[in-house]
């Protein structure tokens, strides 16, 4: 096996809500929240992995919530499902989209970040599952190198916008994850323009669904839904 650095796994599940869920009253519901909450807090503890939590609602028509957590196995997220199963409020969900996906180190050089950006959790959340023509993995190291570096020297031109890749290849159906965060989406709509003209984006069989969420507390996250 070739000497490569590996991450934490990572797990994107998206919730939406049914009807029922709206139909409860006020107080049964505030209940019921109360208990996944809790739930979902308490796993991410007993697992060392704590979940963090945004909304779709208002931005995706199948989605209402993203729970993202990232642990060194696969068990945790297992765990954390089958917490999330054993609540009343798991009746009233059901989980349209879900991505596994791992953290490693890239094969491309890509000449380091921007220094002067401080990292940091920003407002919005911009996730998508992508998957390379099979041609691309027919070109040299080389060639994709150099078409990589076109990547790298537009996204350094969005110091706001920092981006996640996280790999799927035979976990889940798409090949990446990848996860893009900004406070401006505006900015990103013209990173992702600049990227549709350079020539490795013919190499891109599919980068759908796109999901754009916002950072949420949990409570709040459920409070927006109801």
């Amino acid at each position: 096996m070739s000497n490569i650095e590996y991450g934490d796994y990572v797990k994107f599940s998206f919730f939406k809500a049914r009807p029922s869920w709206r139909l409860l009253e006020p107080s049964g519901k505030a209940q019921l929240s109360e208990e996944l909450v809790s739930a979902i807090q308490e796993a991410g503890k007993e697992t060392g992995s704590p979940l963090s939590s945004f909304s779709a609602v208002g931005t995706r028509s199948d989605v209402d919530l993203l729970l993202f957590q990232s642990a060194p196995s696969i068990e945790a997220f297992h765990s954390t499902a089958v917490a999330i199963n054993r609540t009343e409020a798991a009746a009233h969900f059901d989980q349209p989209h879900s991505y596994l996906s791992l953290r490693r180190k890239t094969r491309y050089k890509h000449g380091g970040g921007n220094p002067e950006v401080e990292r940091k959790d920003k407002r919005y959340f911009i996730v998508y599952p992508m998957t390379k023509t099979r041609p691309w993995y027919g070109l040299s190291l080389e060639d994709r190198q150099q078409m990589m570096n076109d990547h790298f020297r537009i996204g350094h031109g969005y110091p706001g916008v920092t981006i996640n890749t996280t790999y799927s290849f035979g976990i889940d159906d798409p090949e990446f994850v990848v996860a893009f965060e900004t406070d401006d989406p505006s900015e990103f709509v013209s990173l992702v323009m600049d990227l549709r003209e350079v020539p490795g984006s013919q190499f891109t069989a599919s980068e759908t669904p796109i999901f754009t969420t916002l950072r949420m507390p949990l409570p709040e996250a459920l409070q927006a839904i109801g």
